[in-house]
């Protein structure tokens, strides 16, 4: 079963793996997401991780709550993002999804809150 922590982190961090490759591991084949009220698909959420992985030097997810019933799972984490120009950047994630039944994340709904970071660094979570 994925874990939004490890999902984000091998995201972010693995620079060895594509970023298809790393998707392909922790979100199902028709995933989707919602972020602040924005959908995207998985084309879009791997065009974003992909801009992400351009501006993130590296990336540390704390995980403060998680549930998991079912394929119901949901979490509230930090990322604490360190840009490659040395500002950090933290936001806290409330995260709602359904997994697929191979416990991959199948949907995803989240609320972003900026705890740390400039105006412009705010729509660092959403991928539009």
């Amino acid at each position: 079963m994925a874990d939004i922590a490890a999902a984000l982190t091998a995201l972010l961090n693995d620079r060895d793996s594509s970023v298809d490759e790393t998707i392909g591991r922790y979100f199902a084949d028709d995933y989707r997401q919602k972020t602040d009220g924005v959908w995207s698909d998985r084309g879009q959420f791997e065009d974003h991780i992909t801009h992400l992985r351009g501006i993130v030097a590296y990336a540390e997810v704390r995980v403060l709550d998680e549930l998991v019933q079912g394929t119901t799972y949901a979490d509230r984490h930090e990322v604490h993002a360190t840009k490659v120009d040395g500002a950090l950047v933290v936001q806290e994630v409330y995260l709602f999804a359904t997994l697929a039944d191979d416990g991959r994340f199948s949907e995803v709904h989240e609320v972003t809150s900026l705890l740390r970071g400039s105006e412009a660094d705010r729509s660092m979570g959403t991928a539009s």
